[in-house]
This record gives C-alpha cells, sequence and structure tokens, in this order.
C-alpha cells in the first residue's frame, strides 16, 4: 500500500487474492496437525484526493475449501497520509508479516486466520531506522456485552549499527515488544482481565555476497521475554524467557534457513504456538512442558509468475529435542496484488 504523486485525483481499483495451502504434520502435545486451505479476496476503490493521501474502501471475502459457505465477509477502510519518511495509517492497517515481528512471538499462520488488522499504525523508514508501531482493536465491547474487549498493540523497531555498501555489510540491532489486553468494565461476565507482554531484542549480520548462486548470508540472534502482567493468574506460567537463533542463505534456487529455539515458560498470545511451553491442542488441553527446545529447517522460495502475481512455497522440518520427533509442514500460497485505472477525478 503506496502513496504515488502521479496517482493524484486518480481513481483506481486495487485487487488483492490470496490462495492459500499448508499442511502441518504434527503429532505432538503443544500443537497438532491440521490442514488449511482456502482463498481470500480483497477488491477495494482506491481515490487519491492529494499526492500525499490514499483513500480506499471495499470488502475482505475469506472461503475455506470444503464448507460451502464463507468463513468471513467484512467491510475495509483505509486512510494512508505520507510524507517524506513518514507514514500514518487509520482503519485497516498493513498487519500480520508485513510487522516484521520474529515467528516466537507473531505467528506466521496468522497470514491466514487473522489477516485483518484494524485501528492506527505509524510507520518511518529512513536509511538507519525503521519503525513500525501499531495498535489492532481486535473486538469492541458495548455496555452490557457478554463478552470482554480484547485489543494488541506493538513496536517493531531496528538501527543500522554498521552499512558497508562496498563490503556488503549490514548489522542491525533489533527490537520488537508486542502486548496483548483483554478486558474492559462494562461487560456481564465474571472474568478476570489479562495484560500480556513479549519483548525481543538482539543482532541481525548480514552480507551481501553477489555471486550468481549464492546471493546473500544471514545470521541473526534474539533474547526473548515474556510477562505476564494480570491481577489475577490464568496461565501455567507467571513469566519466561527465550533464545532464538537463525542461520540463512539466499541463493538463486530458494532461501535456506537453520533455527534454533530454546524456551523456558514461555508464553505468546499471537505468536507461533510450536515456540510455547503451553499447549494448543484439543485432547492435551492442559499440557505443559516448561522447557522447549526445537531445530528447525526451513526453504523458502519465491516464483514471480506475472506482474502482480507469485507463487512462494514453504517446506519446514523440524527436530523436538524433547519428545525426540521429526516433523514437518509444507505450504504452497498464491498472492495476487495489482492496481488498475478506472478515472480522473475533476475538482470543482
Amino acid at each position: 500500500m503506496t502513496v504515488r504523486a502521479e496517482h493524484n485525483s486518480q481513481l483506481r481499483l486495487a485487487v488483492q487474492a490470496f490462495l492459500f495451502s499448508k499442511d502441518n504434520e504434527y503429532f505432538n502435545k503443544i500443537f497438532e496437525g491440521r490442514t488449511y486451505y482456502g482463498t481470500q479476496l480483497a477488491p477495494r476503490l482506491v481515490y487519491y484526493p492529494s499526492p500525499k493521501l490514499r483513500l480506499e474502501a471495499g470488502i475482505f471475502l475469506w472461503k475455506d475449501y470444503g464448507t460451502p459457505r464463507l468463513r468471513q465477509v467484512r467491510p475495509l477502510f483505509t486512510a494512508l497520509y505520507q510524507t517524506g519518511p513518514h507514514r500514518f495509517l487509520f482503519g485497516n492497517i498493513e498487519g500480520h508479516l508485513n510487522h516484521g515481528y520474529i515467528e516466537p512471538i507473531f505467528d506466521f499462520e496468522r497470514v491466514m486466520l487473522n489477516r485483518l488488522e484494524e485501528g492506527i499504525q505509524y510507520q518511518l523508514k529512513t536509511h538507519r531506522f525503521n519503525v513500525d508501531a501499531w495498535v489492532d482493536w481486535q473486538r469492541q465491547q458495548y455496555r452490557f456485552s457478554n463478552f470482554q474487549e480484547e485489543v494488541a498493540g506493538g513496536l517493531v523497531a531496528d538501527v543500522n549499527v554498521v552499512r558497508d555498501t562496498t563490503a556488503g555489510w549490514l548489522v542491525r540491532v533489533p527490537l520488537q515488544f508486542l502486548a496483548t489486553h483483554r478486558g474492559g468494565q462494562i461487560d456481564t461476565i465474571e472474568k478476570p482481565l489479562q495484560t500480556l507482554f513479549n519483548v525481543a531484542s538482539g543482532l541481525r549480520v548480514r552480507k551481501e555476497l553477489g555471486g550468481s548462486f549464492l546471493h546473500s548470508l544471514y545470521a541473526d540472534g534474539y533474547g526473548v521475554y515474556f510477562h505476564d502482567y494480570s491481577f489475577t493468574r490464568e496461565l501455567a506460567f507467571k513469566r519466561g524467557t527465550g533464545l532464538y537463533l537463525n542461520l540463512g542463505a539466499d541463493t538463486r534456487l530458494s532461501k535456506v534457513q537453520v533455527s534454533y529455539w530454546r524456551g523456558n515458560g514461555f508464553v505468546a498470545p499471537q505468536g507461533g504456538p510450536l515456540y510455547q511451553s503451553i499447549s494448543y491442542t484439543v485432547n492435551d488441553a492442559d499440557y505443559t512442558e516448561r522447557n522447549r527446545q526445537l531445530l528447525i529447517l526451513r526453504f523458502f522460495s519465491d516464483y514471480k509468475l506475472t506482474d502482480g502475481l507469485t507463487l512462494s512455497t514453504r517446506f519446514e522440518p523440524f527436530y523436538d529435542f524433547t519428545s525426540r520427533q521429526v516433523e514437518f509442514s509444507f505450504g504452497a500460497y498464491i498472492n495476487f496484488n495489482r492496481e488498475f485505472f478506472i478515472a480522473t477525478l475533476q475538482r470543482d
């Protein structure tokens, strides 16, 4: 989503389609196997009233295969104001993978299961700093509601401490924060409020090689922290920590990454379930595993089929040190994202 000065006063049609298929062949007590298979479509009318402002309205349709009904039908509204390196979004914000969180804090599968985020967002991008600050209002509460309000928000930032374009070195220090809150004072239920925090920071190093086959190498290391700030304790763990290490290579054929995770009492309400110390299963919902240790091998590939149309694949086997099992997931995704000119609107 961008604002372009050359589109000033134009009315355009934006079409985004996402076809997904992901098979989790899991047999553990933290997160059991399941399959996601469906399509999401988001057509929007886009108007550029000025060189710095983009307004759009449309509809979001989500259809899971194997069921005759739509999973979701929701309206879309976004106002984007962009000036220099600053971007302000109101309404439907740029969420899920666009935030740039590590997977223990923000689950990749949210791109399929929780694609829409609604609220406010500020983004800054310069040659040295990247910032994404956001609030996602997930559930609105009204007087005498029989449910609690739910809200999430966070900050993703990194600073370039070394940027040597001649030698190809890039070193960054990241900071990631995410908070979730469930509560409210105007509902009719006796349920305690819940406030959870996740924080991560570390070091990211990348070396551009410029080879015809091996393009670049990178290494990331994060320390991760969880804290339950709720007045009433509901979770099995009050606080927890984690170590997340990545070593990867970008090649002409695919991206290859080896990840290591070691968690101790770690919980993240929007993070990947595999990394957590509490169960997300149906049959073992009360199971906990304080010390969780995983070794993950990832293969990512992106294929540009035509303008605006991309096929992406992910194959991710992992070894669980506790159960001593090898399990895997495989996903294939088709993304279509294009804008089409309709008319130039003349002002009075």
